[in-house]
């Protein structure tokens, strides 16, 4: 159990989540949240159940760091949706661009430099999240809380991440009410071609359940409550990352795996190559199948769904987890010329890197995108090709 204990420390590095480092006096390591490396703080203790390592919160700032700056939300350090946004925007990427070498190294085996760099179109970092999951208790609309399922009110002006387009909390409380929903509904939003409100478990409440998303030129059908990229600018960036990674040629064949509702087919199939699309959600591989015709798109697990054996070229864009030894293993039997690997999480990422290596894929290039400003996340496309 926690009890609350206030310590003076200095904070050394970042740590993947976004968490700064600090060291006690008898060796133990602190996490801490709402710092930033270089500082001097005093921390609350939150968590002391681990016998080698704490958590801990910023309560004062003894000797700041250069790049501290005002919030721009009055709930920053309560809600657990930001993590830096304390932190000058620049900074914030050589913070992430840290994490990801160190990530890369410790797990990968591999020396990368890296610069983490904005979506194009990102100016301040905020107003980017098309997808909001709000929590109500009763005409309270909010976030939860850090590392916690506590609702944490909006302040008035709404959360400064919220994409512009979506309804005000007043509207949500409304849509709430006439849905009938439980006090303690979730309500979630999504912004696209328009606003559609939903709730788990209910449907829409207002606006259509399939919505219409662009990308390099294309337009892509996507369930309200299906996945697409957050960030407005993210699918436009991360197309033509994938493309500049794989330099397709007409006629070669591509393996489009975990491929969604077909975000790389569409450009790829673009470029005249033949497009295998592999997605384990059947409502995401009927919406492929709509967006892109021209590829062939199957609903199944990656790790046993049946590919062709032969690809020269794959796209591997995992969940969070990564993609595993087993479907590398998959993908190193078709010899493909080069794999783009879109990754959400750097130790996924690591951990592959050093799989690949092993089935004789070596990393090629890294290119890191602020898709999540504000946030400690990050987004990376990888391109590795065959020793040799």
């Amino acid at each position: 159990m926690t009890s609350l204990v206030i310590v003076q420390v200095s904070l050394s590095s970042i740590a993947k989540g976004g968490e700064s480092v600090a060291r006690l006096d008898d060796g133990r390591v602190v996490f801490v949240r709402g710092g930033i490396p270089g500082e001097v703080v005093e921390i609350a203790v939150t968590d002391n159940s681990h016998a080698t390592w704490w958590r801990g919160t910023v309560t004062d700032v003894v000797e700041p760091s250069p790049d501290r700056v005002a919030s721009p939300c009055p709930v920053a350090g309560l809600c657990g949706g930001c993590d830096w946004q304390h932190v000058d925007l620049a900074r914030q990427r050589k913070l992430k661009a840290e994490v990801v070498a160190e990530q890369m190294w410790r797990l990968g085996q591999r020396h990368v430099d890296v610069t983490v760099e904005p979506v194009p179109g990102d100016v301040d970092g905020l107003g980017w999240r098309t997808r909001m999951r709000y929590l109500t208790d009763g005409d309270v609309v909010g976030l939860r809380g850090a590392r916690s399922h506590d609702l944490v009110a909006l302040p008035p002006a709404g959360c400064p991440l919220a994409a512009p387009g979506g309804p005000s909390p007043d509207e949500l409380v409304e849509l709430k009410k006439a849905a009938d929903l439980d006090d303690q509904a979730e309500i979630c939003v999504t912004v696209a071609d328009g606003a559609t409100v939903w709730s788990p478990g209910w449907g829409v409440l207002r606006g259509e359940e399939v919505v219409t998303q662009r990308a390099l030129g294309r337009g892509y059908k996507v369930r309200a409550d299906g996945f697409w990229q957050v960030h407005p600018g993210a699918a436009d960036a991360l197309s033509r990352a994938v493309l500049e990674a794989l330099q397709p040629q007409p006629g070669e064949r591509v393996l489009d795996l975990y491929c969604g509702v077909g975000l790389f087919a569409g450009s790829l199939t673009d470029c005249g190559v033949e497009v295998f699309g592999l997605e384990s959600d059947r409502a995401a591989t009927s919406l492929a199948r709509r967006n892109v015709p021209a590829a062939w798109f199957e609903a199944g697990r990656v790790e046993r769904e049946p590919w062709p054996s032969k690809a020269d070229l794959v796209v591997l864009d995992p969940p969070r987890s990564g993609a595993g030894r087993k479907v590398v293993e998959r993908i190193a039997a078709a010899h493909p010329r080069a794999i783009a690997y879109v990754a959400c999480d750097e130790a996924a990422l690591g951990r592959d890197t050093a799989t690949l290596a092993s089935v004789g894929y070596v990393l090629s290039g890294l290119k890191a995108l602020d898709m999540f400003p504000m946030t400690s996340h990050v987004e990376c496309v990888a391109t590795f090709v065959t020793e040799g």
